[in-house]
Protein backbone atom coordinates (compact mmCIF):
# COMPACT_ATOMS: atom_id res chain seq x y z
CA UNK A 1 0.00 0.00 0.00
CA UNK A 2 1.40 3.26 -1.38
CA UNK A 3 0.53 6.45 1.50
CA UNK A 4 2.31 8.51 -0.77
CA UNK A 5 5.37 9.88 1.62
CA UNK A 6 8.87 10.56 -0.17
CA UNK A 7 11.31 7.57 0.67
CA UNK A 8 14.65 8.74 1.28
CA UNK A 9 17.26 6.17 0.65
CA UNK A 10 19.20 4.68 3.26
CA UNK A 11 22.35 7.02 4.51
CA UNK A 12 24.16 3.44 5.67
CA UNK A 13 24.53 2.52 2.36
CA UNK A 14 26.59 3.97 -0.56
CA UNK A 15 23.33 5.67 -2.82
CA UNK A 16 23.00 6.55 -7.05
CA UNK A 17 24.86 9.87 -7.92
CA UNK A 18 21.47 11.84 -7.58
CA UNK A 19 21.15 14.92 -9.86
CA UNK A 20 23.69 17.71 -9.21
CA UNK A 21 25.39 15.32 -7.15
CA UNK A 22 29.73 16.31 -7.87
CA UNK A 23 31.94 12.99 -8.27
CA UNK A 24 34.33 14.09 -5.59
CA UNK A 25 31.13 14.17 -3.38
CA UNK A 26 30.42 10.50 -4.00
CA UNK A 27 33.66 9.67 -3.77
CA UNK A 28 34.08 11.25 -0.75
CA UNK A 29 31.17 9.62 0.66
CA UNK A 30 32.10 6.06 -0.44
CA UNK A 31 35.73 6.15 0.85
CA UNK A 32 34.23 7.10 4.42
CA UNK A 33 31.79 4.11 4.74
CA UNK A 34 34.94 1.62 3.47
CA UNK A 35 36.93 3.89 6.46
CA UNK A 36 33.90 2.87 8.53
CA UNK A 37 33.96 -0.94 7.46
CA UNK A 38 38.08 -0.81 7.96
CA UNK A 39 37.45 0.55 11.52
CA UNK A 40 34.92 -2.43 12.41
CA UNK A 41 36.60 -4.59 10.93
CA UNK A 42 39.89 -3.93 12.85
CA UNK A 43 38.54 -3.30 15.98
CA UNK A 44 35.33 -5.44 16.23
CA UNK A 45 35.14 -5.58 20.31
CA UNK A 46 35.62 -1.43 20.42
CA UNK A 47 32.86 -0.95 17.93
CA UNK A 48 30.49 -3.83 18.71
CA UNK A 49 30.97 -3.04 22.86
CA UNK A 50 27.49 -3.54 25.06
CA UNK A 51 27.36 -2.64 28.15
CA UNK A 52 26.03 -4.68 30.70
CA UNK A 53 25.18 -4.26 34.47
CA UNK A 54 23.39 -5.73 37.25
CA UNK A 55 20.68 -5.02 39.19
CA UNK A 56 21.48 -4.21 42.49
CA UNK A 57 18.57 -4.98 45.24
CA UNK A 58 15.69 -7.96 44.61
CA UNK A 59 12.66 -6.63 43.89
CA UNK A 60 13.67 -3.50 41.87
CA UNK A 61 10.64 -2.01 39.85
CA UNK A 62 11.07 -1.77 35.85
CA UNK A 63 9.04 0.92 34.41
CA UNK A 64 7.29 1.46 30.92
CA UNK A 65 8.84 5.04 30.86
CA UNK A 66 11.48 6.94 32.52
CA UNK A 67 9.37 8.33 35.70
CA UNK A 68 8.29 7.22 39.02
CA UNK A 69 4.83 7.94 38.12
CA UNK A 70 5.13 5.78 34.47
CA UNK A 71 3.61 2.53 34.10
CA UNK A 72 5.53 -0.33 36.75
CA UNK A 73 6.26 -3.27 34.25
CA UNK A 74 8.07 -5.74 36.16
CA UNK A 75 9.93 -6.78 39.82
CA UNK A 76 13.48 -7.10 38.92
CA UNK A 77 15.07 -9.96 41.23
CA UNK A 78 19.27 -8.89 42.35
CA UNK A 79 21.92 -9.62 40.43
CA UNK A 80 19.76 -9.94 36.86
CA UNK A 81 22.15 -8.72 34.40
CA UNK A 82 20.84 -6.12 31.61
CA UNK A 83 21.93 -4.49 28.49
CA UNK A 84 22.36 -0.33 28.88
CA UNK A 85 20.73 1.31 26.04
CA UNK A 86 20.38 4.34 26.62
CA UNK A 87 21.34 6.83 30.08
CA UNK A 88 19.67 9.83 31.30
CA UNK A 89 20.30 11.45 34.90
CA UNK A 90 18.22 9.37 37.52
CA UNK A 91 16.87 6.32 34.81
CA UNK A 92 18.57 3.99 32.51
CA UNK A 93 16.60 2.16 29.29
CA UNK A 94 17.62 -1.47 29.40
CA UNK A 95 16.79 -4.64 27.74
CA UNK A 96 16.64 -7.81 29.96
CA UNK A 97 17.67 -11.27 28.96
CA UNK A 98 13.76 -11.74 26.96
CA UNK A 99 14.74 -8.43 24.54
CA UNK A 100 12.26 -6.24 26.61
CA UNK A 101 13.58 -2.35 26.87
CA UNK A 102 12.42 -1.28 30.44
CA UNK A 103 13.31 1.87 32.52
CA UNK A 104 15.06 1.58 36.06
CA UNK A 105 16.08 4.07 38.17
CA UNK A 106 20.34 4.34 38.20
CA UNK A 107 20.33 3.92 41.41
CA UNK A 108 19.24 0.37 41.53
CA UNK A 109 21.87 -0.82 39.15
CA UNK A 110 25.10 -2.03 40.07
CA UNK A 111 28.42 -1.89 38.21
CA UNK A 112 29.05 -5.80 39.42
CA UNK A 113 28.69 -7.86 36.23
CA UNK A 114 26.57 -11.46 35.93
CA UNK A 115 25.08 -13.87 33.35
CA UNK A 116 21.98 -15.46 33.42
CA UNK A 117 22.47 -19.41 32.49
CA UNK A 118 20.43 -19.55 29.18
CA UNK A 119 20.65 -22.99 28.74
CA UNK A 120 19.04 -26.10 30.12
CA UNK A 121 22.10 -26.96 31.69
CA UNK A 122 25.66 -25.31 31.60
CA UNK A 123 28.77 -27.07 32.08
CA UNK A 124 31.16 -25.18 34.39
CA UNK A 125 34.92 -26.40 33.85
CA UNK A 126 37.37 -26.29 35.99
CA UNK A 127 39.68 -25.31 33.10
CA UNK A 128 39.10 -22.91 29.81
CA UNK A 129 39.10 -25.63 27.65
CA UNK A 130 36.44 -28.60 26.16
CA UNK A 131 37.16 -31.82 28.21
CA UNK A 132 38.21 -30.16 31.11
CA UNK A 133 36.82 -31.45 34.36
CA UNK A 134 33.95 -29.86 35.62
CA UNK A 135 33.64 -28.24 38.79
CA UNK A 136 29.56 -27.14 38.47
CA UNK A 137 26.56 -27.40 36.96
CA UNK A 138 24.29 -24.48 36.55
CA UNK A 139 20.66 -24.82 35.91
CA UNK A 140 19.04 -22.13 33.51
CA UNK A 141 18.33 -18.84 34.87
CA UNK A 142 20.99 -18.66 37.19
CA UNK A 143 22.39 -15.78 37.86
CA UNK A 144 26.45 -16.24 37.94
CA UNK A 145 29.06 -12.90 38.62
CA UNK A 146 31.36 -12.71 36.15
CA UNK A 147 35.24 -12.73 37.57
CA UNK A 148 37.12 -12.73 34.33
CA UNK A 149 36.42 -10.35 31.05
CA UNK A 150 35.62 -13.43 28.23
CA UNK A 151 38.33 -14.76 26.15
CA UNK A 152 38.41 -17.16 23.48
CA UNK A 153 34.71 -18.05 23.93
CA UNK A 154 34.77 -18.55 27.80
CA UNK A 155 33.85 -16.88 30.35
CA UNK A 156 35.31 -17.00 34.62
CA UNK A 157 32.28 -17.50 36.80
CA UNK A 158 31.43 -17.66 40.56
CA UNK A 159 28.07 -19.43 41.74
CA UNK A 160 26.23 -18.00 44.67
CA UNK A 161 27.58 -20.44 46.76
CA UNK A 162 31.00 -19.66 45.97
CA UNK A 163 32.05 -22.41 43.03
CA UNK A 164 33.75 -21.28 40.04
CA UNK A 165 34.99 -22.24 37.25
CA UNK A 166 34.86 -21.73 33.70
CA UNK A 167 31.89 -21.71 30.41
CA UNK A 168 31.25 -21.00 26.88
CA UNK A 169 29.91 -17.78 26.44
CA UNK A 170 26.98 -19.37 24.19
CA UNK A 171 25.43 -20.79 27.43
CA UNK A 172 24.87 -17.85 28.96
CA UNK A 173 23.15 -13.71 28.18
CA UNK A 174 24.83 -10.63 29.51
CA UNK A 175 28.64 -11.57 28.24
Amino acid sequence: MKLGLPVSPSPALPRKRERGESDSLRENRIIGWRYLLLLAAVFPSVTWALEFRSIAADRTVMYDAPSLQAKKKFLASRFCPVEVIVELADFVKVRDMAGDLLWVEKKSLSATRTVLVSVPLADVLQKPESGATQAFQAERGVALEVLEKPSNGWLKVRHPDGSSGYLQTSQVWGA
